[in-house]
């Protein structure tokens, strides 16, 4: 385990909607850096889970930058289409990330399962694997999730990724609908981070 509290931080992410969710659940006092502050582009992200995946991110960025990294992967589980997109969420809105797409995407592969699919509950969940790594080879890793159901349409312009499609259980409204104050209190990242805060 690591034996004092992180106070410099490097979050091992280029995508600016995770690097914002990530720096809010962070403690204030923290010093923290991400990949283009050293100019650091991102892994092939070659792993068979989240967990493999984060792994391999914050090993990465933390040897190119010789700090302690944090990073997390995340991405949206369907139970009717195995599970998919799952670690390949963010490919799934193509070379640019467009997640309009990739939402879309989200939609025709439901059609292709079920044509009503919009009448019923499509269960779903958002998977967040974070890991610390830092130079001494320590990981400490550990998994948030939560469970909902696809929305029939796209609601919503808050959050990013695939936020406007997924209602979390025992809610009416979608993520991408959500204040920040309300979606941080019961999302996938904010249940990882909360087993690894008293690192901070």
């Amino acid at each position: 385990m690591l034996k004092n509290k992180i106070i410099k931080l490097l979050v091992g992410t280029n995508n600016n909607g995770k690097l914002k969710e990530i720096k809010d659940l962070l403690p204030k006092n923290l010093a923290i850096y991400c990949p283009y502050d050293f100019k650091i582009k991102s892994p092939t992200e070659n792993g068979k889970t989240f967990k493999e995946n984060s792994l391999i991110k914050a090993k990465f960025f933390s040897k190119k930058s010789k700090m302690i990294c944090l990073s997390d992967d995340s991405g949206l589980e369907i139970d009717i289409l195995d599970g998919n997109p799952g670690i390949y969420s963010a490919r799934w809105g193509g070379k640019k990330g467009d997640f309009k797409k990739a939402m879309n995407r989200v939609f025709k592969e439901l059609d292709k399962k079920d044509k009503n699919w919009r009448q019923k509950k499509i269960k779903a969940r958002f998977v967040c694997a974070l890991t610390i790594y830092d130079r001494n080879k320590q990981i400490i890793n550990s998994i948030g999730k939560v469970e909902g159901c696809i929305s029939p349409i796209i609601k919503g312009k808050n959050g990013f990724g695939y936020d406007p499609i997924f209602i979390p259980l025992g809610k009416k409204i979608t993520f991408g609908e959500m204040r920040a104050s309300q979606k941080y209190k019961i999302d996938h990242r904010f249940k990882a981070f909360k087993k690894i805060k008293k690192f901070f």
